[in-house]
């Protein structure tokens, strides 16, 4: 497939100190050959060291090649978070292929326009995980995608059944990898976004903006070859991508992968593993603290937990401070489109670690502008735009869109956030969530906060509803806790209690079982309109 993207020459050379030429197969060789014996993964099925994994990456890499993919094809995978998930997103980078992972909820509507918009030439998926038949969906949607040549199934076992018996490393000489070593400026990923507002966009990184987004953590989060880190998130979502399937090989250590979350094992996890950190969305959070087993069990390895894709509620952080007191809960932000922009710093003070979404990472620069592009004093909210190495170079087969996101050099993220006079940034919404009641603009961010406060509200949304006469009114979108319940009067005599303006109140209360949320645990609030409909 033929990618065309839009980074200049000019950025380049600008973003050179920070890219450092590297692919993420010279990580696992370095691993290899200095840990062979070494723990890299383990999953729900097996585990695997450095040494066993870069033969299995070899073998993997000369199947594909066996099959016909070279630098340039995409392989897609819908794999859960299993070690095969790994191998295949090691051995396409062995060959100069590009990733394409795809999350394992994702159905035939999702898939078909994603594998087709891709050109994919390769796609592996399991043969069923929990309970669904993925090799069946495929087999359905393959007429649709001329491009695909090989279906690749893994079964229960582990075994693939292309590769499970075929001596590949007999059929081709494997001296072929070393030729193979693709230009690190060169696309290596494609991912989707998560489709918070409508039709997903492939966006395209290099294997320079994707290692370069995991350099700064060490320093800063104090990684070492000596942590062990854990991924309940999908890995085929940026978060997982990053911190799951990389970070641990980057830094010669163990990760630990969670094929379905469960809070409960995650605690057994932690002290079977000795876990240090993990990366996930704030419910992976509260579902920890919440655990049944929590008292049971010797968390006191884990020092790190990094929320990344929504705001922490403050109530949260409290509660992980009493019930985890050695656990240091960050706050960061970012986008498909730029990994990880921001995140908090061990020490900082709360009302940064706590109230704000944390502080840029190193080469990454934030902006926040007016409707007519000029930045904004501090504190003031405007349209949240980044620069930095690790921007996307493009929307796949969307030069167009590529184009009309970016103000120069700036990506316009579709955010609105403040920037305090420290640096530190703050997102208060989206450009295409704001909730417009009569002329002023509703602070949603922070009307969820205050909610999230109340004992009765485990989760909540606000969204906006139409309004013929205001626009629109705020609706509040509430999932109880356990054994709790809340009215509408109730829900307005806490705001007033809470010294909320009357403006801001939501004007409508819906109670639901869940609200939807994607793989990464962003809340979609677009389905939540269509879910509720009419007006407030």
């Amino acid at each position: 497939m033929a990618f065309e993207t839009i980074l200049t020459d000019e950025q380049k050379t600008r973003y050179a100190g920070y890219w450092r030429d590297r692919v993420i197969t010279d990580f696992l060789d370095e691993a290899a050959a200095a840990t062979p014996d070494k723990v890299a993964f383990v999953d729900p099925r097996r585990r695997v060291t450095y040494g066993e994994l870069r033969r299995e990456v070899d073998r993997c890499a000369l199947g594909l090649r066996e099959l016909g993919v070279g630098p340039g094809d995409v392989v897609s995978f819908q794999l859960p978070n299993w070690i095969e998930w790994i191998l295949v997103h090691y051995a396409a980078s062995r060959i100069g292929a590009i990733s394409n992972p795809l999350i394992p909820i994702y159905r035939e509507r999702e898939l078909r326009f994603m594998v087709g918009l891709a050109k994919s030439k390769v796609i592996v998926v399991p043969s069923a995980f929990r309970g669904f038949d993925h090799a069946g969906m495929i087999d359905k949607l393959r007429e649709d995608w001329p491009a695909l040549e090989h279906v690749l199934v893994v079964g229960d076992g582990g075994s693939w059944n292309e590769f499970a018996a075929t001596p590949w490393e007999e059929r081709r000489d494997p001296a072929e990898l070393a030729d193979l070593r693709p230009d690190p400026d060169d696309v290596t990923l494609l991912i989707f976004t998560s489709g918070t507002t409508g039709e997903p966009k492939g966006v395209m990184h290099t294997h320079n903006t994707a290692v370069a987004a995991n350099d700064p953590l060490p320093e800063r989060l104090g990684i070492t070859a000596d942590t062990v880190f854990h991924m309940a998130s999908t890995l085929a979502h940026l978060t997982g991508f990053l911190y799951g399937a990389r970070l641990a090989v980057q830094n010669g250590a163990t990760a630990i992968l969670q094929d379905v979350w469960d809070p409960s094992r995650f605690v057994e996890l932690v002290e079977e593993h000795g876990i240090t950190y993990t990366s996930a969305a704030t419910p992976f959070l509260h579902d920890t603290l919440n655990a049944p087993n929590l008292a049971e069990h010797d968390l006191s390895s884990l020092t790190r937990f990094c929320c990344m894709g929504a705001p922490i509620p403050r109530a949260i952080v409290r509660q992980a401070r009493e019930k985890l007191p050695d656990l240091v809960v960050l706050g960061g932000w970012g986008q498909s489109e730029d990994a990880l922009v921001t995140l908090g710093i061990p020490g900082d003070p709360d009302d940064k670690l706590i109230d704000t979404d944390g502080y840029p990472w190193p080469g990454m620069e934030i902006r926040a502008v007016d409707p007519e592009g000029t930045e904004v004093p501090p504190g003031t909210e405007g349209r949240l735009q980044v620069t930095g190495p690790f921007l996307f170079v493009g929307y796949a087969e969307r030069l167009e869109m590529t184009r009309e996101g970016f103000d120069g050099e700036w990506f316009d993220t579709g955010d609105l956030a403040t920037i305090d006079a420290d640096g530190y940034l703050s997102i208060s919404g989206r450009t295409k969530d704001v909730i417009i009641r009569g002329g002023e603009n509703i602070p949603v961010a922070y009307v969820e906060n205050v909610l999230y406060e109340h004992p009765a509200i485990a989760e909540v949304a606000v969204v906006g509803l139409p309004d013929p006469r205001l626009q629109e009114r705020a609706c509040a979108c509430v999932v109880p806790a356990a054994g709790q319940e809340l009215t509408f009067v109730g829900m307005q005599d806490f705001l007033a209690g809470k010294g909320v303006a009357r403006q801001y109140w939501p004007e409508r209360l819906e109670i639901l079982p869940e609200l939807p949320r994607t793989a990464s645990g962003k809340i979609q609030k677009f389905k939540l309109r269509e879910e509720i409909g009419g007006t407030a």
